[in-house]
């Protein structure tokens, strides 16, 4: 998820349906999206170990007690499914919601790291005639951003009839780091919410709601992205009590979320990579669609470096430039999860250009979509997988049955 810039729109459209099995695509309904380019730059690299190290300590997406202001990052050098479009705004991804009897719009991120809802941010909030005021306080960090807010309960629309009645929602009386968009849509575990709101220990999720309501069989998420730079571009999906198999060429491989702390507090894998045929971790992290690059351990990251002649630290966007001469000789990346293997390729570790100064880079630069995670392995979260290698690869959050799925796509 988080913070900071990430915009776009969403746009109904299209519908789907077709019959499949429990986990498959069945009674799908599909709503393409388009990407706005955000306005703004920003140094990504350290912007990303910011945000990591909210996740290594367990504050990430929790109440405001674990937020410091000022923070700084580490400087190492280092029975139905529906499926909801979202797009990428070049830096995270969104989808549009609407609120209350009113159907008042808003653009909320789309955030795997986090599970309390949120609006208004930007837009602000209009209490309807289904809006009820629960006379809580409400306060989440998220690193480099929070809010603050009140709790309401009020009608959600995520579109194409996907309703959810009483839904727990936060709205902001003052927020820092979400600028261009107009809060959280937080699908992470439900325990992510705990002490977030007074009075109560945790609160429902979006898709607890879905379930309880019978609005979906299992409380299952798929998520598939593709790769963009176009602006307008329709490029990713949403689909909640199922996936969608139209967008995968393989099988979907699961995993238990893992049982080391404090990765298996959000959606935590055992994972090994390996660059080509040398091993350089077999350790627990996390899944997230709020981080965009690979961020690897630093110990780890130092390996992948020094394999790249030439290679050093831009200072300016934190990112590892690869001199042109070693673009096409990088070697595979490979992540076995579950025993299956998902190569990243030459050409899938590296940013696209187009992206390069929005990030605080050199125009004319090649960086690396792989960078330092600003702490030492050993710590319980060795790595994060942002959304730039879920482009390549479909992936499945099941807390059904607490497991993670994955897939590879037409991306791969």
């Amino acid at each position: 998820m988080i913070c900071s810039i990430r915009l776009l729109t969403l746009f109904a459209a299209l519908v789907t349906v077709t019959s499949a099995g429990p986990l498959e695509k069945r009674g799908l309904v599909t709503v393409p999206i388009s990407k706005s380019a955000p306005s703004g730059h920003k140094a990504l690299g350290h912007f990303e170990r910011r945000r990591a190290s909210e996740f290594l300590a367990g504050r990430y997406g929790k109440g405001i007690s674990g937020y410091q202001a000022g923070t700084t990052a580490s400087n190492t050098a280092s029975n139905t499914s529906t499926s909801i479009g979202v797009a990428n705004a070049l830096d995270t991804y969104t989808m549009q919601v609407q609120v209350g009897t009113n159907k008042q719009s808003f653009n909320l991120l789309i955030d795997t790291g986090s599970s309390n809802t949120w609006v208004g941010a930007a837009t602000k909030y209009k209490p309807s005639s289904s809006s009820k005021s629960t006379g809580d306080s409400i306060t989440v960090s998220y690193g480099s951003g929070m809010f603050k807010g009140k709790e309401y309960l009020d009608t959600v629309s995520l579109g194409n009839g996907l309703v959810i009645n009483q839904q727990s929602i936060g709205v902001a009386t003052s927020s820092q780091g979400f600028e261009g968009v107009d809060g959280i849509i937080g699908i992470g575990p439900a325990d992510l919410t705990e002490d977030t709101v007074s009075r109560t220990t945790t609160v429902p999720t979006v898709t607890d709601n879905l379930l309880s309501q019978g609005s979906i069989a299992q409380e299952v998420i798929g998520i598939y992205y593709a790769p963009t730079t176009e602006n307008g571009a329709i490029n990713g999906e949403l689909t909640f009590g199922g996936v969608d198999t139209s967008k995968t060429t393989g099988a979907i491989n699961y995993v238990p979320i893992t049982e080391t702390q404090p990765a298996g507090q959000y959606w935590g894998i055992n994972q090994t990579i390996s660059l080509g045929s040398t091993e350089l971790l077999s350790a627990a992290g996390i899944v997230d669609t709020g981080t965009t690059l690979v961020l690897l351990a630093t110990d780890v990251f130092d390996q992948y470096m020094q394999a790249i002649p030439g290679a050093t630290i831009d200072q300016n966007s934190g990112l590892l430039e690869i001199p042109a001469s070693q673009v096409n000789s990088l070697q595979t990346l490979n992540f076995q999860i579950g025993g299956v293997t998902y190569p990243f390729t030459a050409k899938d570790q590296v940013l696209d250009q187009a992206l390069n100064t929005f990030y605080g880079g050199n125009a004319s630069a090649f960086y690396s979509v792989v960078s330092d995670l600003g702490s030492p392995s050993g710590q319980g979260l060795d790595f994060i997988n942002g959304y730039l290698f879920l482009e390549r690869f479909y992936s499945v959050y099941d807390t059904t049955n607490n497991q993670v799925g994955f897939a590879t796509t037409a991306n791969s």
